[in-house]
């Protein structure tokens, strides 16, 4: 009866991967997620992202904050301030991003291939954990 009930949380986990398996839009995913023109494109979007709001001016918004509250420390930011002057100059900061971006696509792209790769023995195994289940309950009626 305990495994039954352990096995319940690994029934409801696998449940849905025998429409994963043979869902198209997961290959697509898998397929994009494993594209390195991909993983680039994404990496770089991170990049200039990052570096433009690293850029982006908040001497205005500080100014504002200050008049609502003189004593806030909003008052000693220059008005020329950027959220990179705020935050700590550091030149390479968009490019670790992107960089990051990059490793945990492939990571993710390694991860949904060997889901999919497992996906039938996977199902498989559901399967047998519910027919299991299903002889345990019927004995416990018994």
């Amino acid at each position: 009866m305990r495994l039954t009930i352990a096995a319940l949380p690994l029934l409801a986990l696998l449940a849905p991967l025998p429409a994963a398996a043979t869902d198209p839009a997961a290959g697509r995913a898998v397929a994009t997620l494993n594209d390195p023109a991909m993983q680039d494109h994404m990496a770089d979007t991170v990049t200039a992202l990052v570096g433009a709001l690293m850029q982006m001016k908040v001497g205005p918004l500080a100014e504002a904050v200050a008049r609502v509250d003189p004593e806030s420390d909003a008052a000693y930011i220059p008005p020329d301030a950027t959220v990179g002057d705020i935050a700590g100059r550091d030149p390479h900061y968009a490019e670790r991003m992107g960089d990051d971006v990059r490793a945990g696509t492939r990571m993710a792209g390694h991860a949904a291939s060997a889901l999919a790769a497992y996906a039938p023995v996977l199902k498989d195994m559901a399967r047998d954990l519910a027919a299991q289940w299903e002889r345990e309950r019927a004995a416990a009626r018994r």
